[in-house]
């Protein structure tokens, strides 16, 4: 098991963030999504949770075989896919994934939003501060992403909302601006395979790394596109855009339904108070791959690969600090 904390700081407070992250989600994964591979929304309903309160469910299942290695697509079945549900008690939520095909892999996420930069050295419960984990920080202005999936319009030193005045982030920003909040994410991966277990939990942290960089850029850097929104007005672009994604991947479940009420007993979705025995929202959720350019330790399995971004078709839907050096993957 390798656990490790990641905070990642927006230019955002914890309210605003409650729209831009189910935006960001959405759009995303729409465009991370190829006929027969990407994102496909089984289940988005709403329920209540004993402890947590209200919140929303999901199911997603990752389809992702022709971005495994080679030596992995030999062994995994032809339909391949990982299964994501998410408990969102915002601003709390639970984010689990796992595979059929792997019983003894799963990622378990725990993610809470503050209104600080990165400071609450203590804001997980009392049994997951006692483990030992690696705190990260990660900078969406000034962290590096691979060029091959760089945007200017997308690159927070650039883009300037005309909504909000806010942009153009620059080294040091997060001492200083106002308003800020943290994304808090406690992150546990699990590969109980001897003899692959550190390699392959190694490499999926990178890749969770990669999708959170990723992810938080874009909520920011779309901002004006979510910023007006109400919630009711973001759950029906969730809709619209899961429907269209479905489509887009060929896969065809039943209708997706979200409702006033809990459609489903609030046990049947409760979610676990701890991580696991035997994992997104890349979000986030879905697995983003690290491209084989990419400097990498030599004991690293095969990287997956993404479809160029340039390349994708463009979402038409309606308006929608215990270390002060952010943690990055080492070079050879």
């Amino acid at each position: 098991m390798l656990l490790k904390e990641y905070r990642i700081c927006m230019p955002l407070t914890v309210d605003e963030y409650k729209i831009g992250q189910l935006y960001m989600i959405s759009k995303h994964s729409h465009e991370q999504s190829d006929r027969g591979e990407g994102v496909e929304v089984v289940q988005n309903e709403p329920f209540e949770d004993p402890h947590h309160g209200n919140g929303q469910f999901t199911e997603k299942r990752v389809y992702l075989n022709s971005k495994l290695p080679s030596w992995a697509r030999a062994v995994v079945p032809k339909i391949f896919y990982v299964t994501e549900k998410a408990w969102n008690y915002y601003p709390y939520t639970i984010t689990e994934y796992t595979c059929s095909f792997l019983p003894k892999f799963s990622i378990h996420i725990e993610t809470k939003y503050e209104d600080n930069k990165g400071s609450n050295d203590s804001i997980f419960d009392s049994e997951a501060k006692d483990l030992e984990r690696e705190v990260c920080f990660i900078d969406i202005a000034c962290d590096e992403i691979p060029e091959r999936y760089y945007k200017e319009s997308e690159d927070p030193k650039h883009f300037k909302s005309e909504k909000t005045g806010r942009g153009q982030l620059r080294e040091g920003w997060r001492d200083s601006h106002q308003p800020i909040m943290c994304s808090y994410k406690l992150v546990t991966v699990k590969f109980e395979v001897w003899g692959l277990q550190t390699r392959v939990e190694q490499f999926v942290h990178k890749v969770v790394r990669d999708i959170l960089l990723i992810g938080h850029r874009q909520a920011f850097a779309w901002v004006d596109e979510w910023y007006d929104m109400t919630m009711d007005e973001v759950r029906e672009f969730e809709r619209a855009t899961q429907e269209a994604t479905n489509k887009k991947i060929g896969v065809f479940p039943p209708a997706i339904s979200i409702s006033s009420i809990a459609l489903l007993p609030s046990s049947v979705h409760s979610a676990p108070s701890s991580a696991p025995s035997t994992p997104l929202s890349t979000d986030a959720p879905e697995f983003l791959s690290i491209p084989k350019d990419r400097p990498r330790k030599k004991s690293a399995p095969e990287t997956l690969t993404l479809p160029d971004p340039e390349k994708k078709t463009t979402l038409n839907l309606p308006g929608v600090h215990s270390s002060e050096k952010p943690c990055r993957p080492k070079s050879e």
